[in-house]
Parts: structure tokens; C-alpha cells; sequence
């Protein structure tokens, strides 16, 4: 079969797709013949070996979102990433992994062999590119939203950033529930398209003391939902008395809080609320969510698979305005 197999750390320029053995499954797993397969930070952050957890041991296929037919079956379906999470929702068991982090193979090929517990039915409404781009994305922001944050109905959202997966489609789950929601970005453009998909303010967060105008704008915040890590202070201001902040990634200086007031969390009943990925049981309810066809992935673009380079170099560029898809086809 067509696949990438990592073999060394480095930038897009170390991605290329070759001829692989086909996967054998084990026992419990099903052949499946993937049609599209989403990128994430995740896997970018894989292919340069950055930071704890993310350097497997190689060679590795990335890729952790994936839709495709079972080759048994011929049923369309879509793949959950997580991969042995356990009985308990309240956090992963101590053999949970996540799809094409190693040594299970990922989504970028043509086949895959997964777990038959991971096949979800694809929703009915959504394209092959949609499907593929959904499962990491859809099911992070879900669990932070609904499982860890509780979101209601009438409750004020802050998603720091507006172009990511996880961002948009968190936007989309949060105006679904009725709450009201607002977003920061450094891209105008990227404000007023998150405004039409239903974000209630948009603030640039380049500008200083971006978090005392979006108060301003909004008032306390009941949950900020920060895939930065490097803004936790700024998230914590936001909030209201015993609101929380949805603490899911560290994109920004790497993640490290230098500088936080501790008297800014505990005096008012603050609360920060790690999270990432998502249980079997989440990505049931996500995929309840997206079933009546009011959810879809934003595409940005999608690349064959044959050119895997320049579709990681457009996540590089940071100039994305949703997913980027690869397909098989």
C-alpha cells in the first residue's frame, strides 16, 4: 500500500509517501481502507520530535484521524483515536494511546488496521474530507465543552483562537447548546468568519490588554477554553466567580506559565480543568451532536496524499482557517 512512514525528525521537507507492507490485523481488529485522514498539531508536532511524548520511537505512520470502508463489511465509517481508554471517563487508563502516535499505525495510508471497538458509522451528511477531519478535533473539543466543562445552556464561552480544528469546532458544539461565545485571533479575517459561524465577539489578541477589552465586551466568562497554556493568567482574569478555565494544549511558548498571580484562582473559586482527547462514551456523544447535520468540520484544503509535505507546511504557515485534509483517492 501508499504510506508515510516517519523515519526521522525534522520539518515538512522529512514527509513523503512510499510503498509500505499492508497491515495485518491482530486479533479484534479490522482491515480498514481509509479515504481521507485529517492533520493535526499533534502529528506536526511528532514529525519534529517536540517536546515530551511526542518523539516514538520511529519508523511511525502518522496520522490520527482517519474515515474509510471496512474492507469485512464494505461500511462506511470513521475511526476514534483514542485507543484504550478503560472503564473510567474520568481520565484514560494506564494502556491509553492515541492513534498514530507509534507503535499502532496511523492514518496516513491507504489501509489501516484498528481496533473494531474504534469504528464508529460515519454520519450520513458529511463528505469523505469532513469525515476524515473530524474524530481528534471533535472529540477533544466535546469532552472539554460537555464532559469536563458541563457548558449550559445560556453560559458565556471564551475559545482562545479561532482557526484551529479543535477551535471551530468547539464554535460550532457551543452556539449548538445556546451558549454564547466569543474568540480571539490575530487575523481579522479569521474574526469575522468565526462571527458568521455564530461567535457572539471577536477580539484580536495582539493588541494589549486584549483580556480587559474582551471583558468589556462580554463580561465574566463561565469557562475559557485555552489550547495556549502561556495565557492561563489571562484566561483566569476572564472568568467569573467559580468559573473555569479548559486547560487542553500549550501551543504558545511551548506552554510554560512564567508568571501567574495564584491569588487570582483561589480567592474567587477559580478553577483550571485539564483535559484532552476523549472516552468511547464522548465521541458517542459528539457524534449524536454532529448526526442531525448541523455540525460539519471547516475544511481548509485538501492534498493527496502523495503530497504530504506541502500539506504540513500549510499547518506550518499558521495561515489555515480549519482542517487540512489528506485523501487517498
Amino acid at each position: 500500500m501508499r504510506g508515510v512512514l516517519l523515519t526521522e525528525h525534522g520539518g515538512p521537507e522529512v514527509l513523503g509517501c512510499t510503498g509500505i507492507p499492508d497491515p495485518e490485523p491482530k486479533a479484534g481488529q479490522v482491515l480498514v481502507e481509509l479515504r481521507t485522514a485529517g492533520i493535526n498539531r499533534r502529528d506536526a508536532l511528532i514529525r519534529g520530535g517536540i517536546g515530551p511524548g511526542y518523539r516514538p520511537h520511529l519508523p511511525v505512520i502518522l496520522g490520527s484521524d482517519g474515515a474509510g470502508i471496512r474492507r469485512d463489511t464494505g461500511e462506511e465509517v470513521i475511526i476514534l483515536p483514542s485507543l484504550r481508554w478503560g472503564d473510567d471517563d474520568a481520565c484514560p487508563g494506564p494502556d491509553f494511546a492515541v492513534l498514530g502516535g507509534g507503535p499502532d499505525g496511523g492514518t496516513y495510508a491507504e489501509l489501516i488496521a484498528v481496533d473494531e471497538a474504534c469504528l464508529f458509522p460515519k454520519p450520513r451528511h458529511l463528505a469523505w474530507a469532513e469525515a476524515g477531519a473530524l474524530s481528534l478535533s471533535g472529540l477533544t473539543a466535546y469532552r472539554a465543552l460537555f464532559t469536563v466543562g458541563r457548558l449550559r445552556r445560556g453560559q458565556t464561552l471564551v475559545i482562545l483562537g479561532a482557526g484551529s480544528g479543535v477551535s471551530l469546532i468547539a464554535l460550532q458544539l457551543a452556539v449548538k447548546a445556546r451558549a454564547r461565545v466569543a474568540v480571539t485571533s490575530s487575523s481579522e479575517d479569521k474574526l469575522r468568519l468565526a462571527e458568521e459561524m455564530g461567535a457572539a465577539v471577536g477580539v484580536d489578541y495582539t493588541v494589549p490588554d486584549w483580556e480587559l477589552r474582551l471583558r468589556d465586551e462580554i463580561g465574566e466568562a463561565d469557562l475559557v477554553l485555552d489550547s495556549v497554556g502561556s495565557t492561563l493568567q489571562e484566561s483566569v482574569l476572564l472568568l467569573r466567580r467559580g468559573g473555569a478555565v479548559l486547560s487542553m494544549g500549550g501551543t504558545g511558548d511551548s506552554g510554560i506559565v512564567s508568571d501567574f498571580d495564584i491569588r487570582t484562582l483561589y480567592l474567587q473559586h477559580k478553577r483550571i480543568l485539564g483535559t484532552a482527547m476523549g472516552s468511547p462514551r464522548d465521541f458517542a456523544g459528539f457524534l449524536e451532536m454532529v448526526s442531525d447535520g448541523d455540525i460539519d468540520p471547516v475544511i481548509d484544503s485538501v492534498y493527496p496524499l502523495d503530497e504530504v509535505a506541502e500539506a504540513h507546511s500549510q499547518l506550518d504557515s499558521n495561515l489555515r482557517f480549519g482542517k487540512i485534509v489528506l485523501s487517498t483517492e
